[in-house]
């Protein structure tokens, strides 16, 4: 069985020629899938008030970070010792600056322009990271830049764009999928540049960026240190450094309550860790707890044994050959072992359901029908499980206001102000879950597990021998830098 596995994970080359009819049509397909799914969700716009398609809090949140960092009052006050951090925060949910100094800095660029114009823009960027993110998979799965790829990259798209993670990234005016084409375009490129065979000494660097915005890509420097990939993970970390340094330099005061008051670990900033939105390994256990202090002793060690197999699974399949499910594992294990990773931070889904599609295309041209079979429907499984399903479907109670979408949202969950006002409290609803609610209401850290799981057994059981995509070696072959045989997707096997 692992045997069988293995084949279908290496790649096999295809004839001259054999790709390119089926990659013509492989595009025509692709763009009318992606044309019609955009199209839906115009139409979605249009015929639903804007309460149903966008409340951009955290763009709100973000812009007022940049205004601050600009001076701007009277979001800017000079008489708090910390501006950004002693901020009130943003709404009737006082939303905190819950993010680094460098990502105020980041986000005064945006505060530039206007706010009508900038949510407009948000949903453009949005949709264009997503189909950057999965282009750039198939890259990382060493396709060539073809026809054949686009319409793959088009074709997932349209699959994925109506998952909840998705949408309400776009709902909320999230920066999840921009960071998550960031990572991957940093760490998915080849070591050496195709066409001159000059090295890429800085490749890592962008994943320390990200890191720098938001902390949990910090899980790639273990990954890549046991991976032995020592030069990437010696940029991640400058990339990091770089970030932490500018903001010394430009938000001093706000620097020294970030880094030396401890508010990087205080997960609690950004609402009640119990919250049904929350979906971490600290959520679950806080929700089976029935208390948020109560919950922590669990969860570091749970954090300490997820952290610790991930990433070096994570590693053993990357150092195995198969870098693509190596580096979605160590994204996996940082949704997981991270205080909080809401709703929108599980946009990971996306690519990894791409990567699951390839594979079963490639197990069925191989053959083996059961395995593709197997890994078709995981991709089909991990679409609908983490689908914008209207809630409408299941109850006539809307839990999330008009934006009650998926399987997150069906259970009954705590006003997110009752927090602020109260503090912890045992009635809180998450806190008496029972039955199916349970299952519901943890979603997708559940599907987590049940994936984390998966990739490590694979990571336990598959043998050395993969192919490995983007290296160096690969790139001095002969013909590489003309992308002769590299990644021929032949619909689309590899």
């Amino acid at each position: 069985m692992v045997g069988e596995v293995r084949s279908v994970l290496t790649r096999a080359k295809a004839p001259s020629g054999e790709h390119e009819k089926p990659g013509n049509w492989l595009l025509l397909f692709g763009l009318g899938a992606f044309a019609l799914v955009l199209g839906l969700y115009v139409i979605y716009t249009v015929i639903h008030p804007k309460s149903f398609t966008m409340d951009p809090v955290d763009l709100a949140v973000y812009r007022s970070g940049g205004l601050i960092v600009r001076h701007v009052r009277p979001l800017y006050n000079p008489r708090l010792a910390a501006p950004l951090y002693d901020w009130i925060g943003y709404g009737n949910l006082h939303l905190p600056f819950t993010y680094t100094p460098f990502a105020a800095i980041a986000f005064a660029l945006i505060s530039f322009v206007p706010w009508w114009l900038s949510q407009q823009l948000s949903v453009a960027v949005d949709i264009i990271a997503l189909l950057a993110a999965l282009w750039l998979t198939l890259g990382g799965l060493g396709y060539r830049r073809d026809k054949a790829r686009l319409g793959a990259t088009l074709l997932g798209t349209a699959a994925v764009f109506w998952t909840e993670p998705v949408l309400r990234t776009i709902y909320l005016g999230q920066v999840n999928l921009v960071l998550m084409a960031l990572v991957i375009w940093d760490l998915c490129q080849p070591d050496t540049q195709p066409t001159t065979g000059r090295s890429r000494w800085w490749k890592g660097f962008g994943t320390g960026i990200a890191a720098g915005i938001k902390l949990v890509p910090l899980i790639f420097i273990p990954y890549l240190l046991l991976a032995r990939k020592f030069r990437q993970a010696a940029m991640a970390c400058a990339g990091f450094a770089f970030t932490v340094l500018l903001g010394f330099v430009i938000l001093p005061k706000d620097s020294t309550k970030w880094w030396f008051d401890g508010l990087f670990v205080q997960g609690g900033r950004t609402g009640f860790t119990g919250w049904a939105g929350n979906q971490s390994l600290d959520g679950l256990i806080t929700r089976l707890t029935g208390s948020v202090n109560g919950a922590k002793p669990a969860w570091i060690v749970a954090t300490i044994l997820v952290g610790a197999a991930g990433v070096t699974g994570a590693a053993l399949l990357d150092r195995k050959g198969y870098p693509l499910p190596g580096l979605l594992m160590a994204a996996l294990t940082g949704l997981l072992v991270s205080p909080i990773s809401w709703d929108h931070h599980w946009v990971w889904i996306a690519p990894g359901a791409l990567v699951a599609a390839h594979y079963a295309v490639q197990a069925w041209r191989r053959g083996a029908k059961r395995i593709a079979w197997t890994l078709g429907i995981l991709a089909v499984a991990v679409v609908a499980w983490f689908g914008a399903w209207p809630a409408r479907l299941f109850t006539s109670k809307l839990n999330l206001g008009n934006e009650s979408l998926g399987l997150l949202w069906i259970p009954r969950n705590t006003n997110p102000l009752y927090y602020q006002w109260y503090g912890d409290r045992p009635w809180f609803t998450e806190y008496h879950w029972h039955g199916l609610a349970l299952i519901a209401g943890n979603a997708y850290v559940l599907a987590g597990l049940a994936l984390f799981g998966l990739l490590l057994a694979l990571s336990l059981l598959l043998p050395h021998g993969g192919e490995r995509h983007g290296t160096k070696e690969h790139d001095n072959e002969p013909g590489r830098g003309q992308g002769s045989l590299r990644g021929r997707l032949r619909l689309p096997a590899a």
